[in-house]
């Protein structure tokens, strides 16, 4: 019985290990993807993972508003993350474990 715990618990680990991996990899893919919207004299190309690459107005670009918006997005990012902890744990919230 203590073995067949121990078995379990390694199992587990072996398939957090996996979905971490996949989450990692799917932040790769997301990184690695591009949006590009233009309308109205303003054009912005941001990532998958949500980081605006460019930004512009009338061919004019700013890199310190772009700073300001990528610092902006990663702390709300980081907010909604928190707070879904807090729910419940994030995904093992959601998993029932």
């Amino acid at each position: 019985m203590v073995f067949d715990k121990f078995r379990q618990q390694l199992s587990q680990l072996g398939d957090l290990k996996k979905m971490r991996d996949q989450a990692l990899a799917l932040q790769q893919q997301l990184a690695a993807e591009e949006l590009v919207v233009e309308e109205q004299g303003v054009r912005v190309v941001i990532t998958g993972d949500q980081r605006i690459k460019e930004l512009s107005v009338q061919g004019i670009s700013n890199q310190a508003l772009i700073d300001a918006l990528n610092k902006a997005i990663r702390l709300s990012q980081e907010l909604a993350a928190k707070k879904l902890q807090e729910m419940g744990g994030g995904l093992t919230g959601l998993l029932g474990r």
